[in-house]
């Protein structure tokens, strides 16, 4: 049986804004915040894309993470989510 995998992820919203997640369901995840149905941050702010996202084997570890990526600012999240397409880490 497969163990659980738990996401942090990083949107770029329409706007330009990111907007910083995790799920346990990436794909379901975007799809819920591209539909309107995810946060009420990206609802106006659709469509959002995935620009970097982290993979952990806890639910603690990636909200420890997500927590991490919220308290940076606008700059740190843009060199994290450049530095992601830099290592050709792509995103879902």
């Amino acid at each position: 049986m497969n163990e659980p995998v738990f996401y942090t992820y990083v949107l770029l919203c329409r706007d330009g804004t990111f907007y910083t997640g995790w799920t346990c369901d990436m794909e379901a995840r975007l799809r819920a915040h591209n539909e309107g149905r995810g946060a009420k941050y990206t609802r106006g702010r659709r469509p959002v894309r995935p620009v970097r996202v982290e993979t952990f084997a806890t639910r603690s570890d990636a909200m420890r993470r997500e927590r991490e990526i919220k308290l940076m600012t606008r700059t740190e999240k843009a060199r994290l989510t450049r530095a992601a397409y830099l290592s050709h880490d792509r995103p879902l």
